[in-house]
C-alpha cells in the first residue's frame, strides 16, 4: 500500500507559528479537503530541528537555482552531511557555480523544503493547492508556505 501526502511548510524552514495560528491554518486547510476522510488524517506537526520534508517517489529532478545545472551526486552528499549537524545550517556550495545557496532553495521537480513545522494531511484525497488556496492557508498561518505533494 502506498500513502499520499499533502503537506504545507513555512518559506522559512526555521519559523514556527505559535498554536493559535497552527490551528487557524489547519482549519483553513481542513476546509480546503474534500471530504471527512481527507480530513481525518491532518495534523500540525513541530519539530526541534528542522528536518527534510521529501516529496517521495514523487521527485524527479534537482537544479542549481543559479544556472539550472542538475545537481548530480553533490546533493545527497550534501543533505547527509546537514543531515549529521541536525540541519543546524542548510548552506551549501553548488559546484557548479562555486555559488553559496540553500538546499531550501534548491529547484525540485516535484518540490520540496526543509521545515521545523508542518501541516500535513495524509491522504487529502485531492491534488495540488491552488495558488489562491495556499495564500488562503497562509494567511491564516501568518507566513508565506510551500506546498509538497508526495508519494511513499
Amino acid at each position: 500500500m502506498s500513502d499520499t501526502y499533502l503537506t504545507v511548510i513555512p518559506a522559512d524552514p526555521h519559523w514556527q507559528p505559535d498554536r493559535a495560528a497552527a490551528d487557524h491554518a489547519t482549519a483553513a486547510l481542513s476546509a480546503l479537503l474534500p471530504d471527512a476522510d481527507a480530513r481525518r488524517g491532518l495534523e500540525a506537526i513541530w519539530h526541534d530541528t528542522v528536518e527534510m520534508v521529501h516529496c517521495g517517489a514523487n521527485l524527479e529532478t534537482i537544479h542549481c537555482p543559479h544556472c539550472g545545472a542538475d545537481s548530480g551526486g553533490w546533493w545527497g552528499e550534501a543533505v547527509q552531511e546537514r543531515h549529521t549537524e541536525g540541519f543546524s545550517t542548510l548552506l551549501v556550495t553548488a559546484p557548479c557555480r562555486n555559488a553559496e545557496t540553500s538546499l531550501n532553495e534548491l529547484t525540485y521537480d516535484w518540490p520540496m523544503g526543509f521545515a521545523s513545522f508542518r501541516i500535513a494531511a495524509l491522504y487529502p484525497n485531492r491534488g495540488w493547492l491552488t495558488e489562491e488556496e495556499l495564500t488562503s492557508v497562509a494567511t491564516a498561518l501568518g507566513h508565506p508556505l510551500r506546498q509538497i505533494l508526495a508519494h511513499f
